[in-house]
């Protein structure tokens, strides 16, 4: 029997998750900062360890990987500055967790649309 908590394929954000990502969750945060953001562009590696990312989040930063961000702990709101520094949009991250291409998504919801 499933717990009220788990969601097929989905990454709860709870307690355990926040302290998982919490290196990960820090680094996206700085972003707040366009002299960071731009440090992360020039050197992303060396930004990561800066901020203490396990090999895991390293893999899921390189890669552009939002899904894997978040089952490494990540939040969706601090991830969302990650993704903005490497141009993903929206409709880039839905097709992540469909694993459908980006035009293939784009036109699952214009067909839903119609």
């Amino acid at each position: 029997m499933s717990s009220p908590h788990q969601i097929p394929g989905t990454t709860i954000f709870n307690g355990a998750e926040a302290q998982k990502g919490l290196a990960l969750n820090k680094m996206c945060f700085s972003f707040n900062s366009a002299e960071n953001r731009a440090e992360f562009v020039r050197n992303p590696e060396a930004y990561c360890t800066k901020f203490g990312l396990t090999p895991e989040q390293k893999a899921a930063v390189r890669a552009k990987n939002v899904l894997a961000m978040i089952e490494a702990g990540g939040n969706v709101y601090y991830l969302a500055k990650l993704a903005g520094i490497y141009g993903l949009n929206v409709q880039d991250i839905g097709a992540q967790q469909t694993g459908m291409s980006v035009d293939a998504f784009k036109e699952k919801l214009q067909a839903a649309g119609r």
